[in-house]
């Protein structure tokens, strides 16, 4: 009688889940359908009884962890605005959705770049756009202010947004450097201003602190344009 343990049968939630492994570890360009195959221990010709091709794979993936963000309890502190209940009610509901997903990709971070690349919405992903607007109705927002608040939100609706384009690099050289900074500072007063007088000079940026400074910025903004009854046309 043969000992040889028998390996499970494969199924699409296997495949996914280890897809997801597979480039939480080695990041998504790695996750191919041979090299998932590998992984799995079955030939490539197994996973397309599952997924068609690889775009689907990834598409199941962002699927798997757009559907798992979890809505944070309803607690007010977590909300951080200010304004009458009704406007915390829905930008708190936004912000924690937000702030989720953003913990979401946090854990995988190879999802920004599978989520920039889709090119179709799934019903998850439009599950999850639903919720917000649904939120934002819920507020008292109209149609008009809803849809200029979802084109606004961008891809910060899913946790992260585009670095702006970064400063040039200092030389290393200790002379050449001063001559570098004197020449910046001249050109660049504003930026200069800046970069020598904000708090936390010299520090690095606190990534998750500017992402929530911003959201917030813009979820007041909507807010106000509500109460000022603001209409497009």
């Amino acid at each position: 009688m043969s000992t040889t343990a028998r390996r499970p049968p494969l199924d699409r939630g296997t495949v996914v889940s280890t897809a997801i492994a597979l480039a939480d570890a080695r990041g998504l360009e790695a996750t191919t359908m041979r090299g998932l195959a590998d992984v799995l221990r079955v030939t490539p010709m197994a996973l397309y009884k599952h997924v068609a091709h690889r775009e689907q794979l990834i598409d199941e993936m962002v699927d798997h962890v757009v559907g798992a963000i979890a809505q944070p309890p309803d607690d007010a502190a977590a909300a951080g605005t200010g304004g009458t209940a009704d406007a915390e009610d829905w930008r708190a509901h936004v912000r924690r959705r937000v702030l989720a997903a953003r913990r979401a990709l946090r854990t995988h971070p190879w999802a920004q770049n599978a989520i920039e690349t889709r090119t179709t919405a799934s019903p998850v992903v439009l599950a999850y756009m639903d919720a917000l607007m649904s939120a934002m109705f819920d507020g008292g927002l109209s149609a008009d202010l809803v849809h200029h608040a979802m084109h606004a939100l961008s891809t910060r609706m899913w946790g992260f947004t585009r670095d702006v384009m970064p400063t040039p690099t200092v030389p290393d050289d200790p002379a050449e450097r001063a001559a570098a900074l004197n020449s910046f500072i001249a050109a660049y007063p504003a930026i200069a201003r800046m970069m020598t007088t904000a708090p936390h000079v010299g520090q690095a940026c606190d990534d998750d602190e500017e992402f929530a400074f911003a959201l917030d910025l813009l979820l007041d903004g909507v807010q106000r344009r509500h109460e000022a009854g603001w209409t497009s046309v």
